[in-house]
Formats: structure tokens, sequence, C-alpha cells
């Protein structure tokens, strides 16, 4: 297990890495489109990751057709799949992504869910299957490291979750994407961290037209 642990988020100039919560159901139902709230979360979401979707790894990934973008963002999106060998994610960031992503799940790895629910591991096309840890975030970590073997594991997300990995000094590393917009409210990367339990070294920046990495 030779392997490291990070992660990898884009966050706004303010240090939000999503807008203000809404009810998932709300953000993909018919319904909850007409929500000012939802309306919200999109908007501010979509700007977030702006600078991800033209990418031609990212279009290729989920399979949005051929073509996108090339260059430092592609370059750097691709690097952080291809190095990921196991994911991590809390049960809130699943439940979204159940709703959103294709059949074709888009890690194509084993991806560890930290949850209360106890469920069988669910098998997606493309070689994602999701396993529903019961036991906390350091026993799915000990399972995603296992399953990735010399490859990296990822803390996927959300918040809560990187919160808990960077308190419990699980975390070898982390990149930010800093995109060049402002939230003003939503869920901050760095809340509830005790900065007495973390010693950063800035090892490497890198910017592009669009964002900041």
């Amino acid at each position: 297990m030779a392997g490291k642990v990070f992660f990898s988020v884009t966050m706004s100039l303010d240090g939000f890495m999503a807008p203000e919560p809404v009810p998932v159901e709300d953000v993909f139902s018919p319904q909850g489109r007409d929500d000012p709230r939802v309306q919200r979360w999109l908007t501010k979401w979509s700007e977030l990751q702006a600078w991800l979707f033209p990418q031609r790894w990212f279009r290729e990934n989920l399979k949005l057709g051929e073509g996108g973008e090339e260059g430092l963002d592609n370059d750097i999106a691709r690097a952080t799949f291809e190095r990921t060998g196991a994911s991590v994610m809390g049960k809130r960031t699943f439940d979204a992504g159940e709703l959103a992503w294709p059949e074709e799940a888009p890690f194509h790895t084993p991806v560890f869910v930290v949850t209360h629910t106890m469920r069988e591991p669910w098998e997606r096309k493309g070689g994602t299957t999701f396993h529903f840890v019961n036991d906390g975030v350091s026993s799915a970590l000990d399972h995603a490291r296992e399953a990735a073997g010399e490859r990296d594991v990822r803390i996927a997300g959300g918040a809560e979750i990187i919160q808990q990995c960077l308190d419990g000094g699980l975390i070898d590393e982390f990149s930010i994407t800093l995109a060049p917009i402002l939230f003003g409210t939503g869920i901050r990367l760095f809340d509830h961290v005790d900065p007495d339990r973390l010693a950063l070294v800035q090892t490497r920046a890198d910017t592009s037209s669009r964002v900041t990495h």
C-alpha cells in the first residue's frame, strides 16, 4: 500500500467548496427547478466548475461527445483521475451522484461510501463498484487503501468527510483549484478544522486562463 491519500477540490475565492446545501431530491426534480434556492445552487455550482466542463478528458469520461479543450486544465483533470485507485465519499455526495451520474459512473475504480445505511455493493458499468461502510471514515479509508494497491486514494467529498480526514491526520496532500468567483455563503472547505493539527507546505502552483491550481 504505497499510494498517498489526497483530495482535490475547486474552491471559490472566498473559501467555499459548495453553495449552501439544498435537499438533493429538489435539485434533480422538475418541481425543484422552480425553487429559487435550487436555482441559486445550480447557478453557483455551475460557475464553480465551469473550468472543468469544456475539458476534453471530462467530456470523454462522461461520454458527452468528442472534442473539447486541451492544455493545463485538461492535463490536471486527467492526472487526478489516473492517479486514483479508489475513492472515499460521504453519503450526501453519493446521494447526489446516484441521481446525477450516468449508468457508467465516472470513477472506474472502487468507491467506499461512509454511511449508516446498510446496503449491498452497487456495481456499475465501466468498473465502478460502490461499497457502503458503516463503521466510519477510518475504516472506509483502510478498505480503499487495500483496493487501491500502489495507486492513490482520493477523498471525494463532501466537506465533512474531508475535514474529518484532515483532523485525523489522514491526508498526505491536497490540491485546490481556485476559481475567480465569490459565493458569499455556502460550505467552507476548512470549517471546523483544527489549524494546530496541520502543517502545510506548498509544493506547486499552476495558472491557466480560467483558474489557479
